[in-house]
């Protein structure tokens, strides 16, 4: 009988489903992830009118400074229109705030330069805003946008205010909306707007078209210091940080510098006919900060002097008009609902060599506004 009740040849007593050591008693019930009662502390989210919006950012409100960037960024219609309005209502409250570009390469210490360089800045009696821009995945589409993090202090500050945004596939790593959200901040009364990028070494001329001044990170003993890959940003640059000036890194800095000046000899004249500086710093220990400040206020006090500094302003404000007429013309264009089954048929007749893919664009363009 016994032999009878085995589930197998050799089970023991002790395997048995009733006596095994694998039986996990039921413990103690977990609490749910979230608190059900979170809805009776949630304050709900108030909908802002158009002059809600407008007067929180003249009041400097950075909640609603912050709600209206995330209007600007966007891509729902409604939203998209309401942003406009804002921006166009903020645009008369404007005051001219020194824009400046920043961009580097990974790891050179953005944001530890940021910080610092920001804090020297808010000290000084200046209210400060830091467009920063994220890399976002190719894959997944999603972004880190942690600089928060990472500028602990200048985040903590209450003259300054960090807004990271998500890169999107922008050209040169600056988000497309950037241009609008200087303006809002300049509406909220910050008369200096730092914009970060992502920093590819590719094409930084998006970040180039929206400042007034142009900073160039590098780093000493990274390679080659003349790279031709690094001449269309330097010949961009309005000045160049050689950042991690400290320790047993200062002689590498100082040769670094010599290096960079006399590369800079050999480009042409700038259109605004300054002279871009070098200049070795530590984001770490804070030394140098102060005289690349004073570098900017030089620059901004020559430029304006022989009026490049307006000149500049006016032809960035006729740049972006063009840029905004070409994305809307291309976003139209690809949305067009009965161009979506022409596109994969052209698509096809290219692929089967049917038709050169210039004859294609042209009927199809030719379709398009026969439609309109």
């Amino acid at each position: 009988m016994e032999e009878n009740s085995k589930k197998y040849k050799g089970e023991v007593e002790e395997s048995k489903s009733d006596n095994s050591a694998l039986i996990v008693n039921d413990g103690v019930a977990q609490p749910p992830q979230i608190n059900p009662n979170i809805n009776k502390y949630r304050r709900p989210k108030q909908n802002l009118g158009v002059d809600d919006y407008v007067n929180g950012i003249l009041d400097g409100n950075v909640n609603i400074l912050g709600r209206a960037i995330t209007l600007i960024e966007s891509t729902k219609s409604e939203h998209f229109e309401l942003s406009q309005t804002i921006i166009t209502k903020c645009l008369q409250h404007t005051k001219k705030s020194v824009r400046i570009g920043i961009t580097g390469v990974p790891g050179v210490g953005k944001s530890t330069f940021i910080e610092a360089l920001g804090m020297h800045i808010v000290k000084s009696g200046h209210k400060l805003a830091v467009l920063a821009v994220d890399p976002s995945s190719e894959r997944s589409g999603g972004s880190i946008l942690g600089d928060k993090t990472r500028m602990e202090d200048l985040a903590a500050h209450p003259n300054a205010f960090i807004r990271p945004s998500p890169s999107a596939g922008s050209l040169g790593g600056v988000a497309r909306k950037t241009r609008e959200s200087i303006i809002l901040c300049e509406a909220a009364g910050y008369d200096t707007v730092f914009i970060e990028t992502v920093g590819v070494g590719q094409s930084e001329t998006v970040v180039h078209s929206m400042v007034d001044f142009f900073l160039l990170l590098m780093l000493a003993g990274a390679g080659d210091e003349l790279q031709g890959i690094k001449r269309g940003i330097m010949e961009m640059a309005d000045a160049i940080a050689i950042n991690k000036a400290d320790g047993n890194n200062i002689q590498k800095a100082n040769l670094a510098k010599a290096q960079y000046e006399n590369a800079l000899h050999l480009f042409p004249p700038t259109e605004s006919g300054w002279t871009p500086k070098v200049i070795t710093c530590s984001a770490l220990k804070n030394t140098g900060i102060p005289d690349l400040w004073q570098t900017i206020q030089d620059y901004l006090n020559f430029t304006i002097d022989n009026g490049f500094f307006d000149d500049n302003r006016n032809n960035q404000a006729k740049f972006w008009m063009y840029q905004t007429i070409n994305e809307s013309l291309r976003e139209k264009f690809y949305n067009n609902k009965s161009l979506k089954n022409k596109l994969k048929e052209y698509e096809n007749k290219v692929l089967s060599n049917e038709i050169s893919s210039f004859i294609a664009a042209k009927e199809l363009l030719d379709f398009y506004f026969s439609k309109k």
